[in-house]
């Protein structure tokens, strides 16, 4: 995530002591530095925030276009600029108010894979003051309907796949006026790709429904384009993007635009004390010159869309996108464009170093390594050092509800300390609190334990507002600005985060959170379950994997390959369980009638370690 380049220390006799990361952050954040901060009362809430933080997204994409013809989007064989972009997305955003009636606040769907268009379309969106709702592209119909129902979304950008999918759903979006779809499938004889189709879809007792190709509803972009003329304000909403929970259809996590360039602050915050703290020469092996970012999280995610997307917008980084993460295809790209910055979830990264293509390809460009959205083996690190010399590790935590980053660990602190996942940003306030405490604010005047645990609390101006039309839920999650992340962990005494286990009953594979009441609630449905629990299995490249343990109903005989299809016809792939235990007897339960996962896990996979 963040931006770093190593340097070799200078062991000679004149060099200059390295500055701590409390002398450096001083030194940052002091009266007139680029990072000052300062004390704000945001709806009732006394807030730390950046003094030097842009005003809105608005903002950022109009300071975009002054990276004029530098390259920012390449997906496959297609290129696109700084100024380009500008100016569709700003024609864009034009249409989308006059043609398509979006005002301030209306709320504007994208539910498709990584492409140009994702991008065009938010940053279009968002100038025309727009709240976006990022949707899972691994969605089923009835989970994507859900999702624009809910949000009340008006107009909706999509992919082919997911318009087929939606399309069977109209009935039950009556707020949705159009859908504006694009095309990934390549055209052998165009040299592109393929141009999307429009059509006028028949809705039950309703006037006709207008599907768009994109390249129509932009039009023809002019030389010289402004953006619309919309107020926004910074605590306006900017985002909406849906989070599982424990009990329940997804939430969706309300973002205003302070929230998403409070992130970005935080990660140049980041990146600058990474350079700071250097000592000697740096290995500058990019010449200096434009950073490239191998896109390979979705966009749709707070990762991909706050710390990858709003980040290499403002800095003028090219993205490099993926249809789908492929490491051999992730290293012929990061020969081809030079990628400085790679990383997306540990994974990713386990998978490209154990490429057999690895040794083949010129690496040598990568400077920055960072991860984060799943547990991290601490043995990555010394991996990452040995395959990737020039490169510095990093490895950041954060939430949907804290806008992408709230700690991170990065360069020779992440090498010291590689099970920690790092101090929060100087906006953040972190705190582990008692399980069983209940008051509004973490407990005040408790010295510094390193070996207390409990559940960590979150504050600051990247810590969103709540969760849409959920006052009980997010009067659950948040109490005078603090978030409660149902994570566990402790605090060293040099102010390092250690996420030590997990409160909310879920499973991370592979980067996607996996709720495992959601997948029981499926499993239920079918007849021949009589009861399930859904527990983490450990995988060596996913972190985890999905495992299932069912007692079918007496007579009842079915199969591993039936509950997993059956599964997959009603959530998104990776939620399906790929192991299955069938069990006999009756599952352990506490008296309160609780499944005792622990207990079972501990049956069924022994010592197997828990992430």
């Amino acid at each position: 995530m963040a931006d770093s380049a190593v340097q070799q220390p200078d062991t000679s006799e004149d060099a200059l002591p390295v500055p701590t990361l409390a002398e450096t952050t001083a030194n940052l954040t002091a009266t007139g530095q680029p990072f000052e901060m300062e004390d704000m009362t945001i709806r009732g809430i006394p807030t730390r925030t950046w003094k030097t933080a842009p005003s809105s997204l608005r903002s950022v994409l109009e300071l975009s276009s002054l990276h004029g013809e530098k390259d920012f989007l390449v997906y496959e064989d297609e290129r696109v600029t700084f100024e380009e972009h500008f100016r569709i997305a700003a024609t864009l955003a034009q249409q989308l108010i006059e043609r398509f009636g979006i005002s301030k606040g209306d709320r504007v769907a994208i539910a498709m894979r990584n492409l140009p268009e994702w991008i065009i379309a938010f940053w279009a969106s968002i100038s025309a003051g727009a709240v976006v709702v990022p949707l899972n592209a691994w969605w089923v119909g009835d989970e994507l309907a859900y999702g624009l129902s809910d949000s009340g979304t008006k107009v909706v950008f999509v992919d082919e796949e997911r318009q087929g999918r939606i399309l069977h759903h109209l009935s039950e979006l009556p707020d949705l006026k159009a859908m504006i779809v694009t095309c990934e499938e390549h055209d052998p004889v165009a040299g592109g790709r393929r141009a999307a189709i429009g059509a006028m879809v028949d809705r039950p007792e309703s006037e006709p429904f207008p599907v768009i190709p994109f390249a129509e509803a932009v039009g023809t972009p002019v030389g010289v384009v402004a953006l619309p003329d919309v107020p926004i304000d910074p605590d306006d909403d900017a985002t909406i993007f849906y989070t599982s929970g424990t009990t329940g259809r997804p939430k969706g996590a309300v973002g205003t635009h302070r929230n998403s360039v409070s992130n970005l602050m935080n990660l140049f915050f980041v990146s600058t004390v990474g350079t700071m703290r250097r000592s000697g020469a740096v290995a500058d092996v990019s010449g200096g010159g434009q950073n490239a970012n191998l896109l390979s999280v979705p966009l749709f995610h707070a990762t991909g869309c706050h710390a990858v997307l709003v980040t290499n917008t403002a800095a003028g980084g090219k993205l490099v996108m993926m249809h789908h993460f492929d490491p051999e295809r992730a290293l012929e790209l990061i020969e081809r464009e030079q990628i400085t910055i790679f990383g997306g979830v540990p994974a990713m990264v386990m998978q490209v170093i154990d490429s057999p293509d690895f040794d083949k390809t010129d690496t040598s460009s990568v400077r920055s390594i960072s991860y984060g959205g799943a547990p991290a083996p601490p043995d990555l690190v010394r991996r990452i050092k040995q395959h990737f010399p020039a490169g510095a590790p990093g490895n950041g935590y954060g939430l949907t509800e804290t806008s992408a980053m709230t700690t991170m660990n990065a360069g020779d602190d992440y090498v010291r300390k590689p099970d920690s996942v790092g101090p929060p940003a100087p906006v953040c306030d972190v705190a582990v609190v008692p399980e069983e405490f209940a008051g509004d604010e973490p407990p005040a005047g408790q010295s510094v334990d390193p070996e207390r645990t409990g559940e960590l609390w979150i504050k600051g101006p990247n810590v969103v507002r709540g969760y849409w039309n959920r006052p009980t839920e997010t009067a659950a999650s948040f109490t005078r600005g603090w978030l409660h992340t149902g994570d566990v962990a402790r605090i060293d005494e040099e102010g390092f985060v250690h996420i030590v286990d997990r409160a909310k009953d879920m499973i991370i594979r592979g980067g996607e959170n996996v709720y495992c009441v959601e997948v029981e609630a499926a499993l239920f449905e079918h007849p021949a379950v009589a009861d399930c629990a859904v527990i983490g299995v450990p995988h060596p490249v996913l972190s985890e994997e999905v495992g299932a343990v069912v007692v079918l109903r007496p007579g009842q005989d079915v199969g591993a390959d039936e509950l997993a299809r059956f599964v997959r016809e009603r959530l998104a792939a990776f939620n399906v369980p790929s192991r299955f235990w069938f069990r006999a007897e009756a599952l352990p339960r506490n008296p309160a009638g609780k499944v005792l996962k622990r207990e079972l896990r501990t049956e069924l996979l022994g010592d197997a370690p828990v992430f």
